[in-house]
């Protein structure tokens, strides 16, 4: 049984207190590619970044599933301010539970509050210089690194620290399908402290992609649970023929297949997630197959929920084409399909 964090539902509710701030903030964040200086002090205030990181370093110990349950809240009027918490909220509490201890206390030597973004790809070099290393290269796909105090950049000797420069990151956008994940391309020639060398960085890695793979399952799974109610609503108050689409016997069927592809998820996801907390030894085989599951029904329930609405489905006056897109984007990141199958080949022995 999954152990719920005592706190949970007063982060949820301090989440909820930020739904009028996040949701009139986002039209300018969109504009400036990344969170209104006010939600992010919001996000700060409320302690949401520091949710994941352990009690013994000043963090609240939140449990896996409730850090991406207060994300799922805060999306619910902002896609990007979730994404963005969730990213550096899982960062944060994989640098601190993952790292070697001398890395951890770089990190965390200020306490708690510090809001950490990074990426998997080592397309950095680090040369060493008196008191660290030098850090030259570009980091793509770092979420939410606009708003972050540092990033934990994978360079060619491990993983280092890059401080954020006082001029901010010399980062770049980057056009996604989903409009709402906030990427971008940091430029760096910064110093940096070491946190742990190539031979400790590999497992910290791994396990840092499993995490990431679960978080992807777990929004996937809110997708498919949402494009669920838009397909039942829609149905419900369109007509054809004088009566309502849900009527017809046919679509019934189509969207009994999505709730059992939505439930199959959650049982995968949630199944995952007590992994994750209290069974590492499973969590490699049982995390892969839920990011296969969620994504195989994240196809399934947001395609079908863009023709269970007609043509109006992929048009902007309607949402389920938004939903679909971030399914895509979510189902090859951190591990594709193909890549998930081999976890799972390679969990059993195979």
């Amino acid at each position: 049984m999954l152990e719920r964090s005592p706190q949970r539902e007063v982060l949820l509710d301090a989440a909820s207190s930020l739904a009028d701030l996040v949701r009139r903030d986002a039209p300018e964040a969109e504009r400036a590619g990344k969170l209104t200086a006010a939600v992010d002090a919001a996000l700060r205030a409320a302690r949401l970044y520091d949710a994941f990181i352990p009690k013994e370093l000043g963090g609240l110990g939140v449990d896996p599933l409730t850090l991406l349950e207060i994300a799922e809240c805060v999306s619910a009027h902002d896609g990007s301010a979730g994404w963005c918490l969730g990213t550096c909220g899982m960062i944060g509490g994989f640098a601190a539970t993952r790292l070697p201890e001398s890395g951890v206390r770089e990190v965390f030597a200020a306490g708690p509050g510090v809001v950490l973004a990074g990426g998997y790809v080592p397309r950095c070099s680090a040369r060493a210089v008196a008191g660290g290393y030098r850090v030259s290269g570009r980091m793509p796909f770092a979420s939410g690194c606009r708003n972050a105090d540092a990033l934990i950049v994978t360079t060619d000797a491990g993983l280092v620290l890059v401080p954020r420069p006082d001029a901010g990151w010399n980062a770049q956008s980057l056009e996604a399908l989903d409009h709402a994940q906030r990427f971008a391309a940091v430029t760096l020639d910064a110093a940096g402290t070491p946190l742990a060398d190539s031979a400790a960085s590999a497992p910290v890695l791994a396990a840092c992609a499993r995490l990431s793979a679960f978080g992807a399952a777990a929004l996937m799974l809110g997708l498919v649970e949402r494009s669920l109610e838009m397909a039942v609503s829609y149905t419900m108050e369109r007509q054809a023929f004088g009566a309502p689409l849900a009527s017809f016997q046919a679509l019934q069927h189509r969207e009994a297949d999505m709730f059992l592809q939505t439930e199959a998820t959650r049982a995968a996801v949630y199944r995952a997630a007590w992994a994750a907390d209290s069974s590492p030894g499973e969590a490699p085989l049982l995390i892969a197959v839920a990011k296969v599951q969620a994504g195989e029904a994240g196809r399934k329930v947001c395609g079908e929920n863009i023709q269970l609405h007609g043509g109006v489905g992929y048009t902007w006056e309607y949402d389920p084409h938004i939903y679909f897109k971030r399914i895509k984007t979510l189902e090859h990141f951190y591990g594709p399909v193909r890549d998930q199958l081999e976890a799972v080949l390679e969990a059993r022995g195979v």
